[in-house]
């Protein structure tokens, strides 16, 4: 029997787990003949998942590009929003105090 292709990331790879096709590239679980509406997930550095309002800290020392201000490793960031739909790879939206309003990248974050 032929297997379905993920639906995020079109793998062929798919096995069947129970009930459940799971793709091992992406990780990504389904039912077959579930709807193919998507809902994006974002993830932390760690893997953990994240949610509007969580709390953030921040990995890695990051420069704001058009300053000479940095976003110091260990800073934390509260009240994240989330932004699935961001093309440029900047999904959290956040303020951060002494700084003011910017974007980060999930990857650079670790749930607090």
């Amino acid at each position: 029997m032929a297997l379905l292709q993920c639906l995020k990331c079109q793998s062929e790879y798919t096995y069947e787990d129970g009930d459940l096709l799971i793709c091992p590239e992406c990780g990504h679980e389904w039912k077959e003949g579930e709807a193919t509406e998507e809902t994006v997930v974002i993830k932390d550095a760690h893997g953990n998942l994240l949610a509007d309002g969580d709390t953030v800290t921040v990995i890695k020392d990051l420069k704001i590009k058009g300053s000479s201000s940095v976003v110091k490793v260990g800073t934390k960031v509260k009240n994240i929003r989330l932004l699935p739909d961001a093309t440029d790879g900047h999904d959290i939206d956040c303020k951060i105090d002494g700084i003011g309003a910017m974007k980060l990248k999930s990857e650079y974050v670790k749930k607090a």
